[in-house]
């Protein structure tokens, strides 16, 4: 009997991992079902509301794993790829904690009040698993208080004794639907986002440097030659840091008497480093500094003690890049656009304020090939619809376009 219980839960735990993820792997093999989406969405919230205690741990670690994966694919480009099967169990004993707070209690109301509680913890500053998230391409609605009325749907008809009404709570569930959201308009510039696929292996070299800026210049030519108004490239697709090569800046200059360039790249200021964004407009240029920094990829959210020996065991010594306090929000022909370079698109922070239109730069060949791209673009589909807000993203590997 023990062994069957294991088997079943060990079952039940990956059934509810599978179903928590579903979305995410039909987005990106393309064949997104809005019905399944929904179905599959609510299946997994039950089960995680009903399940016995050893199937909800068995469920979060599948799902650590199942999300982020990729995440270790990075450390091969710092020498230090041999700490990949280490990352990726680690994301999976994080998630196994994270979802194992509802083996607290057997409980169904107060697991339901720790799920939505859960929607608002953010491991180690990582904010990529948003419970309302499983939501963003189905026919529930993406805010709290729909998902509140999920839970509470779901969750009430334990507490009903007559079996005749015993299912009516999960009229609940209608009122969580996706009747309307923020409007969200369109800029009247005409913006060219460019794709690259520069491999990250290759991106840094000097031997490719050259070739690399000639593509840049033809591109600036021949968005010139359209008409556009602003022309976007990906995160760093500078590969250096620019202020110090004053011949490629004046040329950029130059340029931008006919066209807003919005580029990526490094800045070196007082010492100090900063992933940035160049702007060049009107024969002038001005950076914009990154605000919200990946953990464990630009900067340890551990003590200082703890951080020094992490950058000096794994990042060749390198110090944290430094953030800005705020987002920089910068003016073309009269629009006024917000930057955001990678994760922080992904980051409330930078939807707060008058911001309607974001333009996000990324890098995502850190993580080639893998679904990071597409868990990206459903966040930066869930943090646009929430705030009315639309993105214009310019991606190295996948992930480019606008996005509402």
């Amino acid at each position: 009997m023990i062994k069957k219980n294991i088997k079943y839960d060990f079952l039940c735990g990956i059934l509810i991992s599978m179903l928590f993820s579903y979305f995410i792997y039909a987005e990106h093999l393309g064949f997104t079902i809005k019905i399944l989406n929904t179905f599959f969405a609510l299946s997994a919230l039950a089960l995680f509301l009903y399940a016995t205690k050893r199937a909800i741990l068995i469920a979060g670690f599948a799902i650590g794993l199942l999300w982020f994966h990729w995440i270790g694919y990075s450390f091969e480009y710092q020498g230090v790829g041999f700490m990949l099967p280490f990352i990726t169990f680690g994301f999976g004993i994080i998630y196994m904690l994270f979802f194992g707070v509802l083996v607290l209690t057997n409980k169904v109301y107060i697991r339901a009040l720790l799920l939505f509680g859960l929607s608002f913890v953010e491991p180690f500053d990582w904010n990529w698993l948003q419970i309302e998230l499983i939501f963003v391409e189905s026919y529930i609605g993406i805010f709290k208080y729909q998902l509140t009325l999920v839970l509470l749907g779901l969750s009430l008809p334990a507490y009903i004794q007559k079996p005749s009404l015993k299912y009516i709570p999960l009229i609940f569930i209608l009122f969580a639907f996706n009747y309307g959201a923020p409007l969200q308009e369109e800029s009247t510039l005409k913006i060219k986002l460019i794709a690259t696929d520069i491999k990250q292996n290759e991106k840094w070299l000097l031997s490719n440097r050259l070739s690399t800026i000639e593509m840049l210049y033809k591109e600036i030519g021949q968005a010139k030659k359209e008409k556009y108004d602003i022309i976007v490239f990906p995160e760093s697709v500078f590969p250096m840091f620019l202020n110090k090569y004053p011949t490629i800046l004046n040329t950029l200059e130059r340029y931008s008497h006919d066209i807003t360039i919005v580029a990526g790249s490094l800045l070196k200021e007082d010492g100090k480093n900063f992933n940035v964004t160049y702007i060049f407009n009107e024969g002038k240029y001005t950076t914009a500094k990154k605000m919200v920094l990946v953990p464990f990829g630009e900067y340890i959210p551990l003590p200082s003690f703890a951080r020094k020996i992490i950058n000096d065991t794994f990042f060749s010594g390198e110090s944290d890049f430094v953030q800005a306090k705020n987002p920089t929000d910068f003016t073309v022909k009269g629009e006024m656009f917000r930057n955001a370079i990678c994760y922080e698109a992904t980051c409330q922070e930078l939807y707060e304020g008058d911001a309607k239109f974001i333009i996000a730069t990324s890098n995502n060949a850190w993580f080639a090939p893998s679904i990071e791209p597409t868990v990206q673009n459903l966040l930066l589909r869930f943090y646009a619809r929430k705030n009315g807000v639309t993105v214009y993203h310019s991606a190295n590997y996948k992930g480019t376009g606008i996005i509402r």
